[in-house]
């Protein structure tokens, strides 16, 4: 069965829910709210990728994410994801009760990422991204986006595992939205199963992605994208892939639900 991870965002100013769930109290009764919706992978994140985004530091990210894992362990013992950039809070993360570095980075940020990987022997998500956040969506470009992806991943993966970090540990996530124009996205959405065959559960992250709002105007506000999230989300349940990260975790969970009794009247 596809696992769903649920996004938690513990920032200001996220595209899609930017400082609803700032507050303690908020981000952990929305925690809540997602495992009862059946969220498989709780995913923290206290620094927006958004393009354009402002950096966040190390300690304020900590003083963000740290509280809210310890918290969520408290009382459960869900899968608890932190999608961050530096070692130095993914060690946070982990010391306090995370099991999942999700980078977007690929544990490229800094020369220690990798080892620090390895040390923690968390699991880690390496995700695709050209450029950096500020900057990613100013001018994308790629000759066989496809390929270019898959190369990097596998060689982000292969890096990943000299470092020591075990490859039953790693994830690979292609990026969608992330210095990628709306072709490279339905490109990547479209041949996703060359991702999967490179061996390595696929994370999917396309819930609420600017690119549906390209092809369907009338999908803004973000929150008004739940449909094109889901159809994308499908597609790439259809070419294996292992996770879908989402903001709309029950909606999520029924559409797996009926894929999954379909698939099993074939």
């Amino acid at each position: 069965m596809v696992r769903v991870m649920g996004v938690v965002n513990l920032t200001p100013d996220s595209f899609s829910d930017g400082g609803r769930f700032l507050a303690p109290d908020a981000a952990l009764a929305h925690a809540r709210a997602l495992v009862a919706a059946g969220a498989d992978i709780l995913d923290l994140g206290a620094e927006s990728t958004r393009p354009g985004a402002t950096p966040v530091s190390a300690d304020d990210e900590i003083a963000r994410l740290v509280p809210l894992i310890e918290a969520i362990r408290a009382e459960s013992a869900v899968t608890i994801s932190v999608d961050t950039m530096k070692s130095q809070v993914a060690r946070a993360a982990m010391a306090a009760g995370a099991d999942i570095w999700n980078d977007v980075t690929a544990l490229g940020f800094s020369d220690e990422s990798p080892a620090t990987a390895a040390e923690l022997g968390c699991g880690v998500v390496l995700m695709h991204m050209q450029g950096e956040p500020r900057t990613m969506q100013a001018h994308p470009s790629y000759d066989d986006v496809v390929a270019e992806v898959a190369a990097f991943l596998n060689v982000r993966a292969e890096v990943a595992m000299a470092a020591g970090v075990a490859r039953d540990k790693i994830w690979l996530d292609p990026g969608i939205g992330f210095g990628k124009r709306l072709e490279h996205n339905l490109a990547l959405l479209a041949h996703m199963d060359l991702l999967v065959a490179l061996g390595f559960p696929v994370l999917l992250g396309v819930s609420r992605k600017r690119f549906i709002a390209a092809l369907d105007p009338a999908a803004e506000p973000a929150e008004a994208r739940g449909p094109g999230s889901l159809a994308a989300a499908l597609a790439g349940v259809q070419a294996g892939v292992a996770a879908l990260r989402v903001h709309d975790v029950a909606e999520t969970v029924q559409a797996l639900k009926v894929w999954a009794a379909i698939s099993r009247a074939r």
